[in-house]
């Protein structure tokens, strides 16, 4: 269903078209995240682990980029994984004042286990298009993206 408001050709198109990007980015989310409840994770919780896992340890605001989520809730996120014994803040040796996210053992552990079966599940959600389609798809998102500095 497209919108009912009553506007110009060129914005009853842009609403449309941010109606559909909106609900086919919510079905597939919804799709490939619903395995995530198993391990009691949370989006963001699972966010971090994978980008700790990926690529290191890292400080809260980086996190928080690499995530899109904000510091304030960075903090509620990490807080519960650090309850969950997944990671640990670490202070830097070389400077006090910066506290690095770690991942513990069985923080590790976990993403490790978990990572298949997420790669499968990105792989049959966006796999319903062909690869040129995604190429496209890619290449859209990353202008509408860069488009709006992000």
């Amino acid at each position: 269903m497209g919108t009912h408001y009553q506007g110009t050709a060129v914005e009853i198109m842009a609403l449309n078209t941010y109606i559909k990007l909106s609900r086919a980015t919510e079905a597939v989310t919804t799709q490939i995240n619903a395995h995530l409840n198993e391990h009691h994770l949370t989006l963001s919780q699972f966010g971090v682990l994978e980008a700790l896992y990926h690529l290191g340890p890292m400080q809260v605001g980086q996190l928080g980029e690499k995530i899109l989520r904000s510091s304030g809730n960075m903090t509620l996120v990490i807080d519960n994984l650090v309850k969950r014994g997944l990671v640990v803040r670490q202070r830097r040796e070389d400077d006090r004042r910066c506290i690095d996210i770690h991942l513990t053992p069985v923080g590790e552990a976990l993403i490790a286990g978990i990572m298949p079966a997420h790669v499968a599940q990105v792989v049959a959600a966006i796999g319903v298009l062909t690869a040129a389609e995604q190429e496209q798809l890619a290449a859209l998102c990353r202008k509408l993206g860069l488009e709006q500095g992000a």
